[in-house]
């Protein structure tokens, strides 16, 4: 007999969802947003791409998830010489055994930390592909499976960075949400000088766990009974069209996109203490759900047209269903 999996009520949810976010901000000091936006992800099963200049905590922000979690981490430094086995792992000849033996890599982590990913060359970053989507890793035909929970944090340093290359497409859209964490305001800076100033240890390693791997499963199975009612799942289909037909767009918004923002959806309803999605959920995560899984026109590019502002006006261009 088999049982169904655990579900955890909305009131719960958003106690824990309040509970992770905290022990993060504890390190990560005036970035409520990002904070809450990357956490989102995890229990949305999704992964996140942090795009900044260096020295602004991405590689903390990424630590600080990982050891909330509890779970296991990995962390793989992308370099230009770095190779696709050094990320997925490798099978060697074992001559005790005379088999070949699977030395697992980086990637087989709850959360894996993938630090300046695009100074690594094309080939390199396609060795997450699978990983990010599947959940699983092929190597010389036999299939891995990755543990759960799951989940990339990718940092990138800008595009006009020396030494960088653009990830493709195809990878952009495995990423449930772009984020940038951007400088702190001054109060915050200040807590930061504070904390961290004279200390002889830097705050993330007295870091603890708040929550447990198998919290997190359960979180991600109550995103299920969150309901998203007909007229919303339209208004998310509209969406797609007006980006599809957007004269400022050669790419709009595929499939993936769409079901990724009803995941994500659910889970911010969940975390605020509701057991269904309303417009707004939608609204307040567009730019970091939809507008890097958007391609512009050249013509955009030489206006300097940012592809957060196209999204922000295909949302409003879209009428708002009345939800009863």
């Amino acid at each position: 007999m088999t049982t169904a999996p655990q579900t955890t009520r909305p009131e719960t949810f958003s106690v824990l969802f309040r509970s992770i976010v905290d022990n993060i901000e504890s390190v990560i000091r005036g970035k409520h947003d990002v904070v809450q936006l990357a956490v989102l992800s995890m229990i949305a099963e999704g992964h996140v791409l942090l795009e900044d200049s260096p020295g602004l905590g991405k590689t903390t922000l990424a630590k600080a998830i990982s050891t909330t979690v509890g779970g296991s981490s990995g962390r793989i430094q992308f370099t230009p010489d770095l190779l696709p086995a050094d990320v997925v792992g490798v099978s060697l000849w074992n001559r005790g055994s005379g088999e070949f033996e699977f030395r697992p890599g980086a990637v087989f982590a709850n959360i894996v930390l993938a630090d300046e990913i695009n100074r690594a060359s094309p080939k390199t970053q396609a060795a997450l592909l699978e990983a990010m989507a599947e959940r699983t890793v092929t190597v010389d035909r036999d299939t891995h499976d990755l543990a759960a929970p799951f989940m990339v944090i990718a940092t990138q340093n800008p595009l006009d960075h020396e030494g960088t290359y653009p990830l493709p497409e195809s990878q952009l859209d495995r990423f449930l949400m772009k984020l940038s964490l951007g400088y702190p305001n001054r109060e915050a800076e200040l807590q930061i000088l504070d904390q961290q100033g004279d200390a002889t240890t830097p705050p993330i390693d007295s870091l603890t766990a708040s929550v447990t791997p198998q919290d997190i499963i359960m979180m991600t199975n109550a995103l299920a009974s969150v309901h998203v009612a007909p007229e919303l799942k339209n208004y998310l289909l509209d969406i797609a069209a007006a980006s599809r037909s957007h004269p400022g767009l050669r790419l709009g918004l595929s499939p993936r996109a769409i079901l990724s923002m009803q995941r994500v959806s659910r889970a911010l309803a969940a975390a605020s203490g509701r057991a269904f999605v309303i417009p707004d959920d939608v609204k307040a995560l567009a730019r970091p759900v939809l507008a890097h899984r958007v391609m512009l026109t050249p013509e955009s590019q030489v206006n300097n047209v940012s592809s957060d502002l196209i999204i922000d006006e295909i949302v409003a261009s879209v009428p708002v269903p009345s939800i009863a």
